[in-house]
């Protein structure tokens, strides 16, 4: 079968099952009760606010240690394919995140905080898209037991997980800023070189809500990637035909759902947590610098 003929057979398979089952399910109308976003409302599990959110947060910790540990701890000479691949994300992230924007010293004392920060969001994003049993909204029923049934989740679609690392990483560059500069040398870094007189006063003011902009810019940024691919995720893979009561709509746009699905977790999930990383080192580089 040539290539072409392929093609013409997976469109076609794809078309009759669309017409298919539409012929067996017809349309049942519009569904006022489902709601997409209540796939991202979170309850608690257990006493003091275990949720699933706290679930991937556990989860994403332990692979983060876990991982570089174990790695640590088996290096050898001649690096197996496991050594190697995590010795690549290493020199990236010594070379492209920490060292790419900071002198050598901030660098090598700032690197283990900026390559935690890259892997925890990565581990948390990529456990994104990895089914596991926590939907709570449409449990499974076995008797009388109500199981979760499998969805994906990620701690990241929660504004308040990327806000929490914002709000770290904003604090820690003010608190360096001033133990290299002192206050008031601080304060004066942010006016740039040049400007004298009145002018001070309005850039000065400029540069303080720029300040306050990052810790939104840092945390939205992540929060609406993550929560916008798990949406059109949703959509796409039958929650378009939920909405509408057209069964047959899910089957029609499961391939954009797939397309999606690898797209997120091919380059999204990995751009996030480097545009995160590669933001803090910059402000860490700024906050030491003698003018911004």
């Amino acid at each position: 079968m040539t290539r072409k003929q392929l093609l013409l057979t997976a469109a076609a398979v794809w078309l009759g099952g669309a017409v298919a089952i539409y012929a067996l399910t017809g349309s049942s109308g519009k569904n006022e009760e489902f709601q997409p976003t209540g796939e991202f409302q979170l309850e608690d599990w257990l006493p003091l606010g275990f949720n699933r959110a706290v679930l991937y947060l556990l989860i994403a910790s332990v692979l983060t240690g876990f991982t570089m540990n174990w790695v640590a701890k088996r290096m050898q000479d001649r690096p197996n394919k496991v050594q190697t691949a995590v010795e690549t994300i290493f020199i990236f992230m010594r070379d492209q995140i920490a060292g790419g924007n900071l002198d050598r010293d901030m660098a090598r004392r700032w690197f283990p905080f900026v390559a935690t920060l890259f892997l925890f969001i990565w581990f948390n994003n990529m456990l994104g898209y990895i089914p596991l049993p926590v939907n709570d909204h449409e449990p499974l029923h076995i008797g009388s037991l109500e199981i979760p049934a499998f969805a994906i989740y990620a701690a990241t679609a929660n504004i308040s997980i990327p806000l929490a690392l914002a709000l770290m990483v904003w604090i820690t560059y003010h608190v360096v800023g001033i133990r290299r500069q002192g206050v008031g040398g601080y304060l004066a870094s942010w006016v740039p070189a040049g400007v004298e007189g009145f002018a001070k006063i309005p850039i000065f003011g400029i540069e303080v809500i720029s300040h306050f902009v990052r810790t939104i810019s840092l945390s939205v940024r992540l929060f609406a990637n993550v929560l916008a691919g798990h949406l059109l995720i949703l959509f796409m893979a039958g929650g378009l035909g939920v909405i509408l009561g057209l069964a047959a709509l899910g089957w029609f746009t499961l391939p954009a759902a797939v397309l999606f699905f690898l797209f997120e977790v091919g380059l999204v999930a990995t751009l996030q947590a480097f545009i995160f990383a590669t933001l803090t080192a910059i402000y860490l580089g700024g906050a030491v610098a003698a003018e911004h």
